[in-house]
């Protein structure tokens, strides 16, 4: 029902065809509309990306219609294309935002749509707040065609296809030691995931002359019968292609290219957390870079351990990548990231960018010579070493109303007998002990879910925490 469309941590999502329908992302495109022409934004225009699901590029241009009726002139893309292709074309144009159809990384019958405003980041939960609210006000009409039969004629001048691939590659080769990346030839493998990054990784390497191979990189709206999600299980291809050719590592994107997987040379998974401090410590120490630096709540504090050493803030945020955005865009902080694969850096818009964070990490392995593993170990070397794991549980709707309660009143003075200094309840329950471990209970928004993320010296700790707190918890 269009009555039940709800922005989440990312934009709408729906099942194509049930939720996830052209009338329902005609609704929405028509509350977008109403939030940019009541802001007099219209004359800037909007873009209009999409990715390779199954319709994208036809829902791509209903909504197109939708904002030309209104009078918003659109960039609509000539192919489909990564979300933070889509929100740098904000930049490009100057527009008043982008929208995006895309379900990332979600099961296949999945799409969805996300409104990019002119900042070029996630949309914060007062502008989706107020598209939800124009949206209810719409579909309350009883004549819902008024928001769709603008003034306006529809035509050529108003609706205008883009394509700026290459001016984006060459502002992320601004952005990575590229002069010193020349310098080298290494072999490299990449997995786009059949996603809208193909091609992007490839051709920026292939500028260096490296020796680029890309697999998984046809259309196929099923996305191979596999989730188009760069985590350690779904990159067993990936895995056996960077072995079986000796390559110098793997790089993945997700099905919309906002989020990152990186397979060392001996086919280890190095996992977000890890990438996060391994670009920390190159922006600090290769860049020397100095400011803040934004993680989530459920993201490793080896970047606090870091940043502290270099008398630098850490500014803590609930889970989504648009309170990231924030920071980086009103923060000036210089790395933001998650836990759960999406990070920017200072110079670049505040949106997640898998392909800007694959091409740091090529970068770092050539300035330092050496596999991701060793330099994890020369980072651990200096700051010590932190273990990070989450474990997801399933319950019952009742269930969780009763952890729930429990979450409430859940204050131990000790956690595997080591002293509880802090909590914090920004988003979930966190628990941080006095050695700096800590751990995180978080509700999903949307199951009958709970989330403990721990993170401590060693995976015995770690999973001690979180038995623990399970325990406890009844969970």
């Amino acid at each position: 029902m269009s009555e039940e469309i709800k922005f989440g941590t990312d934009g709408w999502r729906g099942i194509i065809a049930k939720d996830f329908t052209f009338d329902n992302v005609n609704l929405v495109a028509g509350a977008i509309a109403l939030y940019i022409n009541r802001r007099g934004l219209s004359d800037k225009g909007v873009v209009v990306g999409y990715d390779k699901r199954f319709l994208s590029e036809q829902f791509a241009e209903s909504t197109a219609e939708v904002l030309a009726r209104h009078g918003i002139p659109v960039f609509l893309s000539d192919k489909p294309v990564p979300t933070p292709v889509a929100a740098y074309a904000i930049k490009v144009y100057d527009t008043a935002g982008a929208v995006m159809i895309t379900a990332s990384h979600n099961p296949p019958y999945y799409n969805g749509m996300k409104y990019i405003p002119e900042y070029a980041g996630p949309a914060l939960p007062h502008i989706t707040g107020e598209i939800e609210e124009n949206l209810k006000k719409i579909i309350s009409k009883s004549d819902r065609g008024i928001y769709f039969k603008g003034k306006h004629i529809l035509g050529k001048h108003i609706i205008k296809r883009f394509n700026i691939d290459e001016i984006y590659l060459e502002h992320i080769k601004q952005l990575i030691p590229f002069d010193d990346m020349r310098k080298v030839k290494l072999k490299v493998i990449i997995d786009p995931m059949y996603g809208a990054g193909i091609g992007y990784l490839k051709n920026l390497f292939d500028d260096l002359g490296w020796s680029a191979r890309e697999i998984n990189n046809k259309d196929d709206p099923l996305f191979g019968g596999n989730l188009p999600e760069p985590t350690s299980d779904r990159l067993t291809t990936l895995r056996e292609w960077v072995i079986k050719t000796n390559a110098a590592f793997g790089l993945a994107l997700d099905g919309d290219a906002d989020r990152f997987g990186v397979i060392d040379s001996d086919g280890s998974y190095i996992s977000s957390n890890q990438v996060l401090y391994i670009l920390l410590n190159y922006l600090i120490n290769r860049k020397g870079l100095r400011g803040p630096v934004c993680r989530t709540v459920a993201t490793t504090h080896m970047l606090d351990v870091i940043a502290e050493k270099y008398g630098m803030n850490i500014i803590e945020t609930p889970v989504g990548f648009k309170y990231i955005g924030e920071c980086l865009f009103k923060e000036r902080a210089i790395l933001g990231g998650e836990e759960s694969g999406g990070l920017s850096i200072i110079g670049h818009i505040p949106e997640k960018d898998g392909i800007l964070a694959n091409a740091l990490m090529a970068g770092v392995s050539v300035l330092e010579g050496k596999s991701f593993k060793d330099i994890i170990n020369d980072i651990k070397s200096v700051f010590g070493y932190k273990v990070s794991k989450r474990l997801d549980i399933n319950c019952s709707r009742e269930k969780k109303q009763e952890i729930l309660d429990k979450m409430t009143t859940f204050k131990p003075d000790k956690l595997i007998d080591k002293k509880v200094v802090e909590t914090i309840t920004i988003d979930g329950l966190k628990h941080v002990m006095e050695d700096g471990s800590w751990c995180l209970v978080r509700p999903s928004g949307t199951e009958a879910l709970f989330r403990i993320y721990a993170e401590a010296g060693d995976i015995a700790e770690v999973e001690g925490i979180q038995n623990e707190v399970r325990d406890s918890l009844g969970l």
